[in-house]
Order: C-alpha cells, then sequence, then structure tokens
C-alpha cells in the first residue's frame, strides 16, 4: 500500500509542477511534509539541499529520496517512476500538439499566461526555504529569532555571484565549509 501512495503522490507532483524544478517544490512540500508527513520541515529544507547538489532534477532525487527512506529500493522505484510519468506523456502529447498547432495565436496566448505562474511559483518555493534558513522552524513569527550567521552567508553567497559570477558550484562548497567551520565552533 505504501509503494501505491508514493507513486500517487508523486505522479500528483509530476503532472502539476508546471514549470521545473522549482516550481514543483512547493507540490513536493505540501505531499511530503503536509499531507503525508514523510519529512518535518527541517529534514525537507535539509533534502532540497542535497537534491539540488546531486546531479539530476530535483523532484526526481526529491522523489528517489523520500521514496528510499519510506519504502526501500522498491518505494524509490515507485516514487520516481510516478514522478517521471506524467511528464512522460505529457511531453510526447504537447510535441505532437505544438507541432500541428504552434502559429495558433491561442497556443501562444496559453503560453504568455503560464509564465508568471511558474515565476510565483519558484518565488514561493524559494522564500520558504530562505525563512527557513534565516528564521528556522519557527518562521518569521519570532522576528527576534533570526540567524546572523545564515543571513551573512546568504548575504555574501549573493554579494560573490553577482560580483565575480562564479561557477555556483563552488558558492556551494565554500558556503557548506564556512558552515562547518562557524556551527563546529559554536
Amino acid at each position: 500500500m505504501i509503494y501505491l501512495k508514493l507513486f500517487l503522490s508523486f505522479f500528483q507532483v509530476g503532472l502539476f509542477s508546471i514549470g521545473g524544478g522549482y516550481a514543483a517544490l512547493p507540490l513536493i512540500q505540501n505531499q511530503v511534509v503536509e499531507i503525508n508527513g514523510w519529512l518535518t520541515m527541517k529534514e525537507f529544507s535539509d533534502l532540497i539541499t542535497i537534491a539540488e547538489m546531486t546531479p539530476g532534477p530535483i523532484a526526481i532525487n526529491s522523489a528517489s529520496f523520500v521514496g528510499n527512506r519510506i519504502g526501500g529500493i522498491a518505494g524509490s522505484l515507485a516514487a520516481t517512476f510516478g514522478c517521471v510519468l506524467p511528464s512522460f506523456i505529457i511531453v510526447l502529447t504537447l510535441a505532437y500538439l505544438y507541432q500541428r498547432y504552434r502559429k495558433l495565436t491561442v497556443v501562444q496566448g496559453v503560453l504568455e499566461g503560464l509564465r508568471p505562474a511558474v515565476v510565483a511559483l519558484i518565488a514561493s518555493a524559494g522564500l520558504s526555504i530562505l525563512t527557513l534558513a534565516l528564521w528556522g522552524e519557527k518562521g518569521i513569527s519570532d522576528i527576534g529569532s533570526i540567524n546572523l550567521i545564515a543571513v551573512a552567508l546568504v548575504a555574501l553567497s549573493l554579494f560573490v555571484l553577482r560580483k565575480w559570477r562564479p561557477n555556483p558550484i563552488f558558492v556551494i562548497l565554500g558556503t557548506g565549509a564556512a558552515g562547518i567551520l562557524i556551527y563546529l565552533n559554536i
């Protein structure tokens, strides 16, 4: 039964995550943390961090991780297959329809209308993770409990990324090393 639940949960994520991996984050959070309670919000944040650092799409990495945690290898396969199947079917269908009807004004209008929704989904996911990183699981409700070290690391990372435009992997590795040094000494 758990395999079917994993499949259906990530099938929904795959079906409704229009816009790619970052747009899927609120959907994954809803399924994994809020509906099924498979992870806490802190564990979800750690999951996103790991899924971002490993090769491959965030949604598929998340499905594999959660599936493995809940149902072992079979759970990982069920969740990953559930996440991939809708995209496979949708992309095949859309590719056919787009090739056939791409010059229609209605099709162009639909694509223009979807862009702002995708940006909103990505912003929502980013704000959730930023809030968790800066304030912890309590959220902004306790303004005084802001993690100043996290604020400094975010600000420094943004500065470095904008000023010198390094490969983001080096920024991830650098902030990870800084986190080890800072948090192991505290």
